[in-house]
């Protein structure tokens, strides 16, 4: 493991996960690695539980960033000390923003791409599983309130952001740590991790409609499936 991304969801982490990858520290863990892969919950429910395997879940990776890996940045800067660490910024009122839109929506929120999720936990055991690992995070993260009517307090969600950003600041040797935003570009980042700046822009993916997008359409393949089989199931 060479880099640790210590940054929050909804900073960026898939572009840095590409730009990462460019830069020959690849190939990078991110959240899409589970998402695209449920079995992968059992090795983050361990971690979360206190009995990680941490070179079995990184096998073949040479970085992480996002969530799950980020949720675990304390004990990853101890296992592996050679590794640099990358905090993941924006503005605390845009991240407030897009997580209200996006995580906090799908976990807490009254909406149908909640209801959505849900739905897809009742006849899809892998998906109920990581549910019911993320909500657990969340939970122990203190970062998203679970229990309010409407929207999250904006201001409050970014204060907990500031929060979050100020104590990997104060837990990382200075020397280990870069504070990093997309917006910043490629020069810090490859000044940091001592390679050349690459001849193309850095890439911006995964808005917030990306996101959205990405699990209503995985939550109505997922039911429509189910709903072929029990068709199938009642003709015979």
């Amino acid at each position: 493991m060479k880099v640790i991304g210590a940054g929050l969801p909804r900073t960026g982490t898939l572009t840095q996960k590409i730009a990462l990858e460019m830069l020959g520290f690849g190939p990078c863990y991110h959240m899409v690695n589970v998402l695209t892969d449920l079995s992968l919950v059992k090795h983050w429910s361990s971690a979360f539980e206190g009995g990680a395997n941490w070179d079995e879940v990184f096998a073949g990776h040479e970085s992480t960033v996002d969530w799950p890996g980020s949720f675990f940045y304390n004990e990853l800067i101890d296992v592996y000390p050679d590794a640099k660490v990358l905090l993941s910024v924006r503005p605390a009122d845009q991240w407030a923003k897009s997580m209200t839109n996006t995580i906090w929506d799908v976990v807490y929120g009254d909406s149908i791409v909640h209801d959505l999720s849900q739905a897809r936990t009742r006849i899809d055991e892998g998906w109920d599983d990581y549910m019911s690992l993320i909500t657990a995070m969340w939970e122990k993260s203190g970062l998203l309130p679970s229990n309010v009517a409407g929207t999250p307090d904006q201001d409050a969600l970014a204060e907990a952001f500031d929060r979050y950003n100020a104590e990997v600041q104060a837990t990382v040797p200075a020397d280990r740590l870069l504070v990093w935003s997309y917006t910043d570009g490629w020069e810090p980042l490859c000044e940091f991790l001592e390679v050349p700046v690459p001849e193309v822009p850095l890439p911006r993916v995964n808005d917030s409609k990306m996101f959205v997008e990405r699990i209503v359409d995985s939550a109505l393949m997922t039911l429509n499936e189910w709903q072929g089989m029990e068709k199938a199931a009642a003709s015979q």
